[in-house]
């Protein structure tokens, strides 16, 4: 095996260490530690114990995967378990990473999450894995597919849910705003069918943050995103209000991607200069940003949140 990878710079220790994907789930964040010194022991007892609650399992697998030498130690977990389900699905999102990074060849990722899938079928996970290469990588209309694959194990995946949505607001971006654009109904669509407690109830807000990353990336939104009328339009304001509504009566704070969505709702009030909004949102996220939607259009994310922090808060 290869040496590991020389340390980070403090700065950019720092600033990795802020863009946890991890989020705030500490067991996680012990398992991938030990799993990155290849004791995958921990990982297949933090599995086990996810069982099916499948956003937390496709969280948890989605980040142990990211471990730069996670295929290596899950390869090593097969060959002692050559009949566990968890080694085989950690397997195939760890090929789904390199695949993406450009150091694996994305057929052998695909067939990996086939493979994982044809060991558990009722599994979302592996369709998640083929739906992130896809989403990147493969054509549109075979990401829609394998999302149809995810809802039917699992309507609400959160993950799968926001993957298609930042694929969707891509569509005919050199077109230029579109206040009908397709990515709204879909947006609204399953925020409409999901539970009443469901956090896909933030997809019209996700929806809106993805599309103005589409259309400043070609060119017809400043790449400042507190100077776009993207956000301070009557349909910007309608969406925003709906969903900060939504969020004051929301009482379940268990959901392992919350903080996915309290990151685009703070970014989304802060582009509309709702201050005390944002404010809140802010105590919520606590040190748990995310790079998205912060570093869109192309900007460093940490510098973004912690600069939209301290001015809503008042410490800048």
């Amino acid at each position: 095996m290869s040496p590991p990878p020389p340390p980070l710079g403090r700065g950019r220790r720092r600033a990795a260490q802020a863009l946890d994907t991890a989020l705030d789930d500490t067991e996680l964040v012990a398992a991938r530690a030990a799993l990155a010194q290849g004791r995958w022991q921990a990982a297949r007892t933090l599995l086990t114990h996810t069982a099916d609650d499948w956003d937390r399992r496709g969280h948890r697998v989605a980040v142990l995967a990211q471990e730069p030498y996670s295929a290596p130690w899950a390869r090593d977990w097969l060959l002692a378990e050559p009949e566990s389900a968890d080694a085989s699905v950690l397997l195939a999102l760890a090929l789904v990473q390199r695949a993406l990074r450009g150091k694996e060849k994305p057929v052998r990722a695909r067939e990996a999450c086939r493979g994982a899938a044809a060991r558990v079928p009722a599994d979302p996970t592996p369709w998640l894995g083929l739906l992130m290469l896809e989403c990147a990588l493969g054509a549109e209309d075979e990401a829609v597919r394998l999302f149809g694959e995810v809802r039917e194990r699992y309507a609400d995946h959160h993950h799968a849910h926001h993957l298609m949505i930042a694929r969707l607001a891509e569509r005919h971006a050199d077109a230029g705003p579109d206040p009908l654009h397709e990515v709204y109904d879909f947006a609204n669509l399953w925020a409409e069918q999901a539970p009443a407690d469901s956090p896909l109830a933030i997809l019209p807000v996700v929806a809106h943050a993805e599309r103005y990353r589409a259309l400043a990336a070609a060119g017809h939104e400043p790449a400042e995103p507190a100077r776009s009328a993207h956000w301070t339009g009557r349909r910007a304001r309608q969406v925003m209000k709906a969903a900060f509504d939504w969020w004051l009566e929301w009482e379940h704070d268990g959901h392992p991607r919350r903080l996915v969505d309290l990151n685009f709702l703070a970014h989304a009030k802060v582009c509309e200069g709702r201050g005390a909004e944002a404010a809140a949102l802010f105590h919520r996220i606590g040190d748990h940003p995310t790079a998205a939607p912060w570093a869109y259009p192309d900007r460093d994310p940490y510098t973004a949140f912690r600069a939209a922090r301290e001015t809503a808060l008042g410490t800048a």
